[in-house]
């Protein structure tokens, strides 16, 4: 029997390609193992969730949320799993029970049922599930936007406007009675009190929350201030009360309804939203209005379990919140996708096949470099998989998969064929970097192009570190920490130049100077924002330097070195050298094994 014999550049491609990808952590520098240990970010509980929610209910498993009279029921049991496995995944108590109450949610649980005894609401379900104390809405934070508030405005502004008796159209003092159901049940306070406060609350709160937003820093998020708002105003008043028929339908329409829609309108919501890819349709009030109810009665969550709702709210479009492109984030980041695939996998005649062929369709019309995107999901699928696999990670390799393979392939061959020709390899790696920035300035410049309707280009002249620090060899090294960005925009044959985007740029605009900077200024944000988060997948340093490697042609530690100080763009931060390394070891390893 004759057998042919592979070549070396088949030898070589095969050994780096093999190599890089034989650990997850070998094509990022981002820090994914703590990930996994929820710390930084909390995209791994997230997941987590996602797949035990779709196997659980692929199976059959209980998730409404009933009015019934006993100590417990089915939906129970399913919180349990959740909050377990978001535990596992290193969210601490209350921010598993937020996550999984939250994703519960969004497949349908309703947020609350019930007057009075039986009462049961989903966001204080999970929080006695996980073993949490209640804390008030003033002690919980928003997601970190840079700098961040607590809804400390919110509940403060509330107890200014009843202390000023400007809440309640009514005083207690004037009342004869005191609570009660003639109240609570009838026309005084379904017809005149709730309905009031629970609309002018939610105005005064989520006003609170955007002025502390602005008085701190930072843009107003909307998402987060109208939840907050929405959650501090329930907090005081009969959360689930009926209201008059003149606001909507009796059992459909209620004050924690009112609250959402009152706090979206303040904050600049649209009316309604549409998931990505299913199209279905939610009610915004409907959905700021439970979200409140869940963070009133959720417990004390931290920052990052707040940013990891943020991320799930990225599911809906137009987006208001979260990471769904077409900037591709960093590894901590990548959430919304798998939200997404639950929702798809929750579709009649869904299929891992079909699921996946979505994911993979989307990022590949609609991300700035799709390739680097699509990897970015495969590393975190595959670091959410060591923990737990299921339906939702299992989607997600397999629609990124392809792009990975193809995508180590192309470096390998190239830095195979270039090192034959004579190049170096850190010439090889810059180029690889070239590549990446001269496609995400085509596909920024289209993108704007469409949505203009000009002819808009951009040009990413200079991009490095040093910028401004004089003292610091972190920030004179790594781009990330002190980035020195150079943009050309040309819009309609006018070309705009920015220099020192980040450092003089964007100070002077912040403090109304140089206006006529503003459109270009603008149009280059999810350029430079792009190519600043390009750390999150190393493949053009990782790749290279392990076909340098398997060739012969240099040391491990030479190379690694080598491929991290070339890739300009891939190396804002620390970390890659030490992944090629490893890569490049077992490419090296790879060459000299003999199996017959």
């Amino acid at each position: 029997m004759s057998s042919t014999q592979p070549t070396e550049r088949e030898q070589v491609i095969l050994a780096a390609t093999t190599a890089a990808t034989a650990h997850p952590n070998w094509v990022t520098s981002d820090m994914v193992d703590a990930l996994m240990g929820g710390h930084g970010q909390l995209n791994i509980a997230t997941f987590t969730v996602a797949d035990i929610l779709v196997s659980e209910l692929k199976r059959g498993a209980d998730n409404k949320l009933r009015l019934s009279n006993a100590p417990s029921q089915g939906i129970d049991e399913l919180l349990g799993k959740l909050i377990k496995g978001a535990l596992a995944a290193g969210a601490m108590p209350a921010n598993a029970a937020l996550i999984s109450a939250v994703m519960l949610y969004l497949t349908g649980t309703r947020a609350q049922i019930g007057v009075p005894a039986g009462n049961r609401k989903l966001g204080a379900t999970a929080r006695m599930i996980a073993g949490v104390d209640r804390c008030g809405v003033a002690a919980i934070p928003t997601s970190k936007k840079n700098n961040k508030v607590s809804g400390f405005p919110a509940v403060a502004a509330l107890y200014e406007a009843m202390r000023k008796g400007e809440l309640s159209p009514l005083s207690g003092y004037d009342l004869p009675i005191s609570g009660g159901p003639l109240i609570g049940h009838g026309a005084l306070g379904e017809d005149i009190i709730f309905p009031i406060m629970a609309d002018k609350g939610a105005r005064v709160a989520t006003k609170a929350m955007m002025d502390a937003f602005a008085g701190g820093g930072m843009k107003p998020h909307a998402f987060n201030c109208a939840v907050i708002g929405a959650a501090a105003i329930l907090e005081i008043m009969h959360p689930d009360a009926a209201v008059a028929e003149e606001y909507g339908a009796y059992e459909r329409v209620n004050t924690a309804y009112l609250a959402g829609k009152a706090a979206a309108e303040t904050a600049g919501l649209p009316e309604k939203i549409h998931v990505l890819l299913t199209g279905q349709e939610y009610s915004t009030a409907q959905l700021i209005g439970d979200l409140g109810l869940i963070f009133k009665d959720i417990g004390g969550p931290s920052v990052i379990g707040i940013m990891a709702v943020d991320e799930m709210m990225g599911i809906f479009t137009p987006d208001f919140a979260g990471h769904a492109g077409p900037v591709n984030p960093p590894l901590g980041h990548i959430s919304t996708d798998a939200v997404i695939a639950m929702k798809l996998w929750l579709e009649e005649g869904a299929t891992q096949e079909s699921v996946s062929d979505a994911l993979r369709k989307r990022r590949e019309e609609f991300l700035f470099d799709p390739e680097i995107s699509m990897i970015s999901m495969n590393i975190i699928a595959k670091k959410a998989a060591q923990l737990r696999r299921g339906p939702v990670s299992d989607a997600m390799i397999l629609a990124s998969e392809p792009v990975l393979a193809k995508a180590l392939y192309r470096r390998a061959a190239k830095a195979y064929d270039d090192l034959k020709a004579g190049k170096e390899l850190g010439q090889i790696v810059r180029e690889l970097d070239d590549e990446r920035k001269h496609k995400v300035e085509r596909n920024v410049g289209a993108f704007f192009s469409r949505m203009m309707n000009k002819s808009i280009s951009l040009s990413l002249t200079h991009i490095g570190p040093g910028a401004r620090r004089t003292n610091s060899r972190l920030a004179k090294e790594w781009m990330a920490f002190d980035t020195h960005l150079d943009v050309e925009v040309t819009v309609d044959g006018v070309t705009t130049k920015l220099e020192h985007l980040s450092d003089r740029v964007l100070p002077d605009l912040a403090q109304g100077k140089r206006k006529e900077l503003t459109e270009a200024f603008m149009l280059s944000v999810p350029l430079v924002s792009e190519l600043m988060f390009s750390s999150s997948v190393s493949l053009n340093v990782t790749v290279p330097a392990a076909v340098a490697v398997a060739m012969g042609r240099m040391e491990v530690g030479e190379a690694a070195k080598v491929a991290q100080k070339a890739g300009y763009i891939t190396c804002g931060i620390p970390g890659a050298d030490v992944n090629a390394e490893h890569a490049a070891r077992a490419a090296k390893n790879f060459m000299g094994v003999q199996v017959v």
